[in-house]
């Protein structure tokens, strides 16, 4: 499962690299900074226990940009 999610976080940040500051990059630094903190005050090093967050960390980021879409798209929409 985290191979399909991983692949999925891959390329939504291959997609998103060049549109500036946006939320799932936001999210990848922050699960960066959690996978740190997870490693340094858990049982040690290990990479599954940094690479997690970040994966988690872009998806939710990824669903945060897909609720901005959906917003502007229901606010430009005239009923």
């Amino acid at each position: 499962m985290w191979i399909i999610l991983s692949v999925i976080a891959s390329i939504v940040l291959i997609v998103f690299f060049m549109r500036g500051p946006n939320a799932i990059w936001g999210g990848a630094t922050i699960g960066l900074f959690i996978g740190i903190i997870m490693a340094v005050f858990g049982k040690g090093l290990s990479w599954p226990i940094i690479y997690k967050p970040i994966v988690v960390g872009i998806l939710i980021g990824l669903v945060v940009e897909l609720l901005g879409v959906f917003s502007k798209a229901l606010k430009n929409k005239k009923f």
